[in-house]
């Protein structure tokens, strides 16, 4: 793959590349339904470490489950009440319901798995097994 920097000099921009690319799924998808917040995978000795960014959430919205070998994070956006106290003049936050699923690695203990939510990022601890971890061997030469 070849990364190009490209001037934005009567040029068509990347985001409406990727709206021309969208037009071809069906009716009823739109990219601001898809929302995937992004993620990171971290891999110790003893554990997986996931992180999801998803800031200005609480954590009692976040719904995880772990079925048939495949742990799924959740959230789903909730109605909010209009009071007639204010009139909003400009709306730019956005919080979109997701549902992100992960297959489990066969070393995973999906007993054992811890999540915390703080500073806007969703922390999930993914143990290992105890009989999977690997450690370090000294091999003799003979």
């Amino acid at each position: 793959m070849t990364l190009v920097k490209v001037n934005n000099n009567g040029h068509k921009s990347l985001s409406s590349f990727v709206d021309e690319f969208f037009q071809g799924f069906p009716a009823g998808y739109s990219r601001e339904e898809s929302y995937f917040p992004p993620v990171n995978i971290h891999e110790t000795a003893d554990a997986y470490h996931l992180e999801l960014s998803a800031p200005g959430r609480n954590k009692e919205d976040f719904k995880l489950s772990v079925d048939n070998g495949q742990l799924t994070v959740a959230f789903e956006k909730k109605e909010e009440k209009t009071t007639e106290e204010y009139k909003t003049i400009r709306k730019e936050f956005s919080f979109k319901s997701f549902k992100r699923s992960f297959n489990l690695d066969e070393r995973v203990d999906a007993n054992g798995i811890q999540a915390k939510y703080e500073n806007g990022v969703l922390k999930l601890l993914l143990p290992k097994k105890e009989q999977v971890k690997e450690s370090a061997k000294q091999i003799s030469v003979q």
